[in-house]
């Protein structure tokens, strides 16, 4: 049995993208799947049931992001190392170096690129404005430099691929869809039950916080509110709104908490604002919004566009203006017809087009076709040192 090891050292838990799909789908395969990451006991029993070994690497708690990026970055390339696995595959820019290490050590390695690292670096607050640009360019370049080096690159979206093309050896799009199974089918909740909007997902400025509670505010209706705010000032800035008083803050839930808080709702907002790591984006709720039924909300870039009304399953809107927001609230909360109608239409698109277990096919030809290539070579060199030893 070949033995993965996937790591990563800005994730935590049992995250969706590379627990619950990507491990488990390795395990499903018959690979001995490891996970090198921040974990709980819960988190170990857990993965453990579907067939995955999580070894927990906690980061320092009086370490800041520097810590996390430099310290804990180490400490997991060595958890990871001490496997010996046939094949790695790591989720984090900050581990390119130690991939690089380990592709030098004669392993198959994979870089999972989950977003546009350089559009990422120019909307980072903690980034100074003046210094975007020279680190933008320092980080491209080394990930420029890994990619050379690894066996592939697996990226979440198309847009993320390009920006490998003529770079890597292999670029694989695995799209980070959900899997149908977690969340309800529209048949199995009655819709005029659905009282409330919903945002679930990691909460920021560039995610729209601000431009959501203005306009749940202007809308009358409930806002179901469920992640982490980012950073802990905004929410000082949020509760101070009128809007405020129709928010219910969730806070961060399981997949469960998900799945109910979707049920509840007769629409799911994804209000990102155009910074360069959105515009292409495909954002993992969109998709779970759809496969729940849910008819989205979200701002009209024009990939979006394409995803939301070109599949008849929601409403764009202008992300500066919170009236037109409320004004999309309002008629889905008084057009049941509609929230019927572009519920069923966004079940049948993932349905038809945007599951995970399509890309997870993609992924696990990958992995054959390199451990293959990995036996083959492994055949070679056996082989020569054979007939070296006789001559």
């Amino acid at each position: 049995m070949k033995k993965i090891c996937h790591f990563s050292s800005v994730h935590r838990g049992l995250d969706i993208r590379i627990f619950r799909k990507e491990c488990i789908s390795l395990a499903n395969a018959g690979y001995d799947t490891h996970l090198v990451i921040d974990a709980t006991a819960a988190d170990m029993a857990e993965a453990a049931s579907h067939g995955v070994t999580v070894h927990p690497v906690a980061p320092d708690a009086q370490g800041g992001r520097l810590s996390r990026m430099v310290s804990h970055a180490r400490h997991c390339y060595h958890a990871a190392r001490e496997l010996n696995a046939d094949l790695y595959h790591f989720h984090d820019p900050e581990l390119i170096p130690y991939g690089v290490m380990l592709a030098r050590s004669g392993k198959k390695v994979v870089f999972d690129a989950h977003e546009d690292l350089i559009g990422d670096i120019h909307a980072k607050d903690w980034v100074p404005v003046r210094a975007r640009h020279a680190v933008a360019a320092i980080a491209g370049a080394v990930q420029d430099f890994g990619a050379r080096r690894f066996s592939a690159v697996v990226t979440a979206t198309p847009f993320i691929g390009s920006l490998f093309e003529n770079l890597a050896k292999q670029v694989v799009v695995v799209n980070n869809f959900p899997l149908l199974h977690e969340l309800p089918p529209a048949q199995d909740v009655d819709v005029s039950q659905r009282k409330s909007v919903c945002y679930v997902g990691n909460i920021h400025k560039h995610r729209g916080i601000q431009e959501m509670v203005k306009a749940i505010g202007m809308s009358g209706e409930q806002l179901l509110l469920a992640g982490d705010f980012r950073p802990g000032l905004l929410r000082d800035e949020v509760t101070g709104y009128d809007g405020w008083q129709h928010v219910r803050e969730c806070g961060v839930v399981d997949r469960k908490g998900v799945a109910d808080i979707m049920a509840q709702s007769f629409a799911g907002m994804v209000i990102f604002h155009p910074v360069p790591n959105f515009i292409n984006a495909q954002p993992i709720k969109m998709f779970e919004y759809m496969s729940a039924g849910v008819p989205v909300i979200a701002s009209d870039f024009p990939l979006w566009r394409d995803f939301i009304e070109g599949n008849q399953c929601g409403i764009c809107v202008d992300h500066t203006r919170p009236d037109a927001i409320a004004d999309a609230i309002r008629h889905l909360r008084t057009h049941p017809e509609d929230v019927v109608r572009m519920g069923a239409n966004g079940r049948r698109a993932t349905a038809e087009k945007y599951r995970w277990d399509r890309e997870e096919t993609k992924l696990l030809s990958l992995y054959r076709a390199l451990l293959e290539d990995r036996e083959r070579s492994r055949s070679m060199r056996d082989t020569e040192d054979h007939r070296l030893s006789e001559a």
